[in-house]
């Protein structure tokens, strides 16, 4: 079965959002995976010094076959230092992971089957 690794922005951590609602729509899409047959995990990283070692323990937690990077990290212009350091952490810590970029929160399934 194929694997994903999907990085997102806390959503507990943006200020004057409905965390709640984001977080379900999420885990949402993360069951999404298992209807497509890929075995998924997310990771919620923000932007401080707990980001780096949460990113690496879960690229190191076995061989992913794609990882996605969400909007959340990279679309927003203040977290371009984040952006770089999560692209340069899987190329590390996962080298035989493509990596994947979902333009929502809602099509991650669709950003890693371009990979899988």
């Amino acid at each position: 079965m194929p694997s994903a690794l999907v990085v997102g922005y806390d959503p507990q951590a943006i200020p004057g959002v409905d965390a709640q609602a984001l977080r379900a729509g999420l885990d949402a899409e993360l069951a999404r995976f298992g209807e497509h047959g890929i075995d998924a995990a997310m990771t919620l990283i923000e932007f401080d010094d707990s980001a780096g070692p949460a990113l690496v323990a879960a690229l190191t937690e076995r061989p992913w076959d794609v990882v996605v990077v969400g909007g959340g990290v990279r679309k927003a212009e203040p977290l371009l230092p984040l952006f770089e350091q999560v692209v340069n952490l899987i190329r590390r810590h996962a080298p035989q992971a493509a990596i994947a970029f979902n333009t929502s929160g809602g099509d991650s399934v669709e950003a890693a089957q371009r990979f899988l």
